[in-house]
């Protein structure tokens, strides 16, 4: 009887991109595109690698208790940072550095929400909390509602947590009802008076925040009022003067989810985005299909994570929205429970690839010059600054998704990779292969090339290489493990070092079935 030889492996080569895909907290395991991560940690994706996120620095320090709102005051011709802070105090942090007193205290809570306003009496930063009396900076020093001129009549502005501007007008919020109040045109002070939605607020609940909303409803472009509620109704007008039927009028009434966090709006091109229940909407198409199509979320892809964190934590403070356009940036922060710190998923408004950041202890955010700030304990942090935290060591992790490399059902040994990195110097990376959906960290160290930069008037000019280039390092690398799906697997840890994975060079061998 003939012997049957046994069938030999045969070798593959397998070149895999960087998972520009981003961070996938949607699909099952083995339905992921192989541009996809499990995980992506302090990694965030661009069109053609993932790179290992900036740092920060603590940019002023020296107060009290934890900030919990940075405030930015645009002026005609200055501009300024202010913390409000966690015992009451208001902060002046605009030249950064060892702060001294407070410009504000005695106050009741640091949870503000304010507005930028140019009236003919000047320009004017208004805040809100809900406890205390209105502040206004004024460019040179803070007022109170009450103080000299600015009086605000028909509503207590201690009873009000939002404020808005739309039209011309500031518009106030008065907590726990489905009141909200409008000053007269071009005014921060003067006779409130009542816009009542008891009446068109199904499902009753408690005014959330108010928004300007920048759409074609079929009038042509135009500014909308939409008023949220803690129960998920969605009351668009359109208009000048509430006062007269001629000049405002209703657009529509819409049930959403319900808002998470007492900042749920932030204004995006012309869109408002909203953090609900069902994840982050563009307003325009949440009203159209959210509880329909909840693809439609920009938080679509990474859906489990969201709901997980909402269903978690979704009553913490601390949740709150913020484009970073200087690097095409969205940033979702994430309260986490207590104790337990927050994170940040982070979305790349080109490609809507997202990643998640660790490390950045941010109770709330502002943009100021085009930089981004946070609050922090008794500091606040100037982030995507420098290539560490705060002088110490950034982590990253990446799970890329598994991979049957074209032959499923067959049993794969890796033999060994080659992945390219971008750096600026001698990283510190690990890599290897999960094997059969395994999450946990199996990498091991990986020998990188040492980079030594050109010195001016030693080197050789166009041999040597200049500091602040980002130069490859593709060296083979030793790999071990077997299964039937493989997942590559990349830690770092730098300090003073950028960092990108570009892609993945893979030599498996292809076993029978098995």
């Amino acid at each position: 009887m003939e012997s049957v030889r046994p069938i030999r492996p045969r070798t593959k080569i397998v070149s895999l991109p960087a998972p520009v895909g981003g961070w996938n907290a949607r699909d099952s395991y083995a339905q992921m595109k192989p541009e996809d991560a499990v995980v992506l940690q302090n990694y965030f994706p661009s069109a053609t690698s993932v790179a290992l996120r900036f740092g920060h620095s603590q940019f002023a320090t020296g107060m009290t208790g934890q900030s919990e709102t940075v405030m930015a005051y645009a002026g005609a011709n200055t501009n300024k940072l202010f913390s409000a802070n966690v015992g009451g105090r208001i902060y002046n942090i605009t030249a950064g550095g060892a702060i001294g007193a407070a410009d504000v205290s005695s106050l009741t809570n640091g949870r503000w929400q304010y507005i930028n306003v140019a009236t003919t009496g000047g320009n004017y930063l208004m805040a809100v909390n809900g406890a205390d009396k209105a502040r206004y900076y004024t460019g040179s020093a803070w007022d109170s509602d009450g103080a000299a001129s600015l009086t605000i009549t028909g509503v207590d502005s201690a009873a009000c947590i939002g404020i808005n501007v739309f039209k011309n007008r500031v518009w106030l919020i008065e907590q726990n009802t489905l009141k909200a109040w409008y000053l007269p045109t071009g005014s921060v002070a003067g006779a409130a008076s009542l816009l009542d939605l008891r009446a068109f607020a199904p499902h009753g609940g408690k005014l959330v925040a108010m928004g300007t909303w920048t759409i074609d409803a079929g009038y042509g472009v135009d500014d909308m009022a939409a008023f949220l509620t803690s129960k998920g109704d969605v009351i668009v007008y359109r208009g000048t003067d509430p006062s007269s039927a001629t000049t405002w009028a209703m657009v529509g009434q819409w049930w959403i989810g319900s808002p998470v966090g007492n900042r749920p709006f932030v204004k995006w091109k012309g869109d408002l985005l909203i953090i609900c229940q069902d994840g982050v909407f563009p307003l325009s198409a949440a009203l159209q299909s959210s509880r329909m199509n909840p693809r439609v979320a920009l938080t679509d892809k990474i859906k489990k994570a969201m709901t997980t964190a909402v269903g978690g934590s979704g009553s913490n403070f601390g949740w709150q929205l913020l484009p970073f356009p200087a690097q095409n940036m969205l940033i979702l922060n994430v309260p986490l429970n207590a104790g337990s710190g927050q994170e940040q998923y982070v979305m790349n408004t080109i490609t809507g690839s997202w990643g998640q950041f660790q490390d950045w202890s941010a109770n709330c955010w502002e943009l100021y010059n085009d930089a981004i700030y946070f609050g922090g304990n008794t500091y606040v942090g100037k982030a995507w600054n420098t290539n560490a935290d705060n002088g110490a060591a950034i982590d990253g992790f990446i799970l890329q998704a598994f991979n049957d490399f074209g032959a499923p059902g067959q049993r794969k040994r890796v033999a060994s990779m080659r992945p390219l990195f971008l750096s600026n110097g001698t990283p510190k990376v690990f890599g290897g292969m999960n094997w059969d959906y395994d999450l946990s960290d199996t990498s091991t160290a990986l020998s990188t090339t040492s980079t030594t930069f050109a010195v001016w008037d030693t080197a050789t000019w166009d041999n040597g290489i200049w500091a602040g280039g980002l130069v490859p390092n593709y060296k083979l690398q030793n790999a071990t493990g077997s299964g039937w799906v493989g997942a590559p697997v990349f830690k770092s840890t730098t300090n003073g070092l950028e960092l990108e994975l570009i892609s993945n060079d893979i030599n498996l061998e292809i076993g029978g079935f098995l």
